[in-house]
């Protein structure tokens, strides 16, 4: 799974078309730990219909702020330039299979 690494990255990232899962971390939180193996598992999982990547709030300041991240994990889950739906805290992967499936069967 990759990590975003600009703003630039990311709007080129939307603008691809393809649906696009955002989990924003940072390496001292102790639930994005947690919830990173099933991440990563999800993004092998539908790697060929959904975009996953990682954004570390510690440096990419500007991208944390454009969504409003208050606290994390925080997740968005957006097709084209338009979130679609977002959740917070360390979700089970059973729910998350289920949003990335709702994100994918979405027109």
């Amino acid at each position: 799974m990759k990590a975003i690494e600009s703003i630039s990255e990311f709007n080129s990232l939307v603008k691809e078309g393809k649906p696009v899962f955002l989990d924003f971390y940072a390496d001292w939180c102790g639930p994005c730990k947690t919830l990173l193996p099933t991440v990563e598992k999800l993004s092998e999982e539908f790697k060929d219909s959904v975009e996953v990547r990682k954004v570390n709030v510690d440096t990419q300041r500007e991208l944390a702020a454009k969504f409003g991240i208050r606290s994390i994990p925080a997740l968005f889950f957006m097709k084209g330039n338009k979130v679609i739906e977002k959740a917070s805290g360390a979700l089970p992967e059973s729910e998350l299979r289920n949003k990335l499936d709702s994100l994918v069967s979405r027109n």
